[in-house]
């Protein structure tokens, strides 16, 4: 149940704050005085999609806050577990629209994206305009309306379909694109066959090019190279003048006197690990002289190696590592198009008994479904009669379709409008007046079965007047007796019956216009309900009237 409501600099609203009750609440007030746009705040703080021209001229963002109490509401909860968000008695949503197009929500102080946060908004408040007038004039929406009308074993089963449908989908997706390489992808793979064959005969090794280059620039470079390390061993060791004797030479002369202060003895030291570090280089200076030996042949060995991986590369990719790369990619799409990952006749098989399945489960939902209608048509009709549409008959009507994520039925709604009269979809034969009281009686309808504690009707008394519209004050009235109800109207009948009013209003000057709401007295009540009736002269008579509707309420 909505407990508390806070809006701030959402469109002419520059802040209002309103606490609400068990029971039936009323808005009213002048036409554009505010009272949609406080429903159209509560949808956007439930999860609707947001737009920045709802925040307020010149503020930089729009504010919505809401406090609703969930003791009753266990698959709520478990929705707030699974989500890993703080559970308790009362639950706190806010959401801020920003200048820059953003928005952020949290509950219970918590940051959630936009689908969490309409997931839970689904379990809250089940808000009704005419945008599910229009849903009901769709029969593309027909099945979605009457699967709402299932319990928690209808909605495992439809869950069950939809996996079956999805993996028999992509296996059969898997075997007709096995199926068509064999007719259709002749030419690529034999392309395939030649890359792979061309790219595996070459034998490449991985970094094999880089290996290759490096050791082409050292035969390339063999005399500069030879050169520089005779040098480098001469300098080091030779017969008139050896660097690693005269070192080798020093050290001792500093080991004879090391005894004689710890200054010498760690010179010494020094000195001595540079000597052991020379003498290493040295001799892998001298082994690297002696083993000096140029080979022709090896460099036109490696350039001829280069030459191959050049034509190679210059094909597949820039490097030796890229065509390896592509070769693997090659060579994935070659056992897909081939089936040689998995035998087709294996697949098909697979392929039968997934579809065994899914026909299995498929009878199931529409055995299922058949069941909801029958019991959907008995409810609508008991509502239909409360709402003086006795005459009318509701029907759900299904046809064979192909098989799809609802199953293999469509489903339509139909009405007959008087005995006697055939049934019609309810598309093409319903009123403005009537189809108004039919969406109230599924809503009646689906309120008791989803136990929703908070139900907001927006202006769905339209267009009816007299002993109508005394029925659906009734009507809305009874939906809010175990619960909470909001509802905007202009009608007398139904703002009388209501627990409580809230009256909505523009104030305007030279420079802004806000909307403001307050909780209306008893006498201000009257006075509202007798303008209605009356006019902005107010009659005693319409007083009267107003003070009866008011207490028969």
């Amino acid at each position: 149940m909505l407990l508390e409501m806070s809006i701030k600099n959402f469109a002419i609203i520059e802040e209002l704050s309103l606490h609400f009750e068990q029971g039936m609440i009323v808005l009213t007030g002048e036409t554009g005085a505010g009272k949609s746009i406080i429903i159209d705040a509560m949808n956007m703080m439930l999860g609707s999609r947001a737009t920045t021209d709802v925040i307020r001229h010149g503020m930089p963002k729009a504010e919505i806050e809401g406090l609703f109490s969930i003791e009753q509401s266990r698959s709520l909860r478990e929705l707030l577990e699974e989500q890993g968000l703080e559970v308790s008695d009362e639950l706190i949503i806010r959401r801020e629209i920003l200048q820059n197009g953003r928005s952020i929500s949290r509950i219970n102080g918590q940051m959630v994206n936009l689908s969490v946060l309409k997931a839970v908004g689904q379990h809250l408040v089940d808000i009704h305009g005419q945008h599910d007038q229009e849903e009901l004039m769709r029969a593309q929406h027909h099945i979605a309306m009457l699967d709402e009308f299932g319990d928690e074993a209808f909605f495992q089963l439809k869950t069950d379909y939809k996996l079956a449908f999805e993996s028999y989908k992509t296996l059969r997706k898997q075997v007709l694109t096995i199926q068509k390489s064999q007719e259709e992808n002749k030419a690529r793979i034999e392309m395939l066959e030649y890359q792979m064959a061309e790219i595996e005969a070459a034998d490449l090794k991985v970094g094999e090019d880089k290996d290759l280059h490096q050791e082409r620039d050292r035969l390339l470079n063999h005399k500069q190279i030879a050169d520089t390390l005779t040098n480098a061993y001469t300098m080091l060791d030779n017969e008139t003048f050896s660097s690693l004797g005269n070192v080798r030479s020093a050290m001792h002369d500093l080991e004879s006197i090391e005894a004689f202060d710890p200054k010498y003895k760690d010179l010494a030291g020094s000195l001595s690990e540079t000597y052991y570090v020379l003498e290493d280089v040295t001799k892998r200076l001298e082994s690297m002289v002696d083993g000096l030996d140029f080979d022709g042949n090896r460099l036109m060995q490696v350039e001829s190696r280069l030459d191959l991986i050049y034509s190679i590369t210059r094909k597949y990719g820039g490097a030796v590592d890229d065509v390896l790369d592509y070769l693997e990619q090659i060579t994935k799409e070659y056992q897909l198009l081939t089936g040689a990952d998995s035998p087709s006749d294996h697949l098909e098989r697979d392929l039968k008994a997934r579809e065994k399945n899914l026909i299995r489960l498929a009878a199931d939902l529409a055995n299922a479904r058949h069941l909801l209608a029958e019991n959907l048509e008995q409810e609508i009709k008991q509502e239909l009669k409360d709402l003086y549409m006795e005459k009318v008959e509701f029907q759900v009507r299904f046809s064979k379709a192909k098989f799809g994520r609802e199953g293999n039925e469509q489903v339509e709604f139909y009405i007959s409008t008087n005995p006697g009269e055939d049934f019609k979809p309810l598309v093409r034969v319903a009123s403005g007046g009537e189809l108004s009281r039919l969406m109230l009686a599924i809503k009646s309808a689906f309120a008791r079965k989803e136990g929703k504690t908070s139900i907001v009707f927006d202006e769905v008394d339209t267009g009816v007047s007299g002993r109508v519209a005394q029925a659906i004050a009734q009507k809305i009235y009874k939906i809010g007796s175990q619960g909470q109800v909001l509802a905007i109207s202009h009608l007398p009948q139904v703002i009388a019956i209501a627990d409580y009013q809230f009256f909505i209003e523009k104030i305007s000057d030279d420079h802004s216009t806000v909307s403001r709401a307050r909780l209306l007295t008893t006498e201000e009540r009257i006075e509202e309900v007798a303008k209605m009736l009356a006019g902005e002269n107010v009659t005693e008579a319409a007083l009267t009237q107003a003070k009866e509707l008011l207490r028969k309420g």
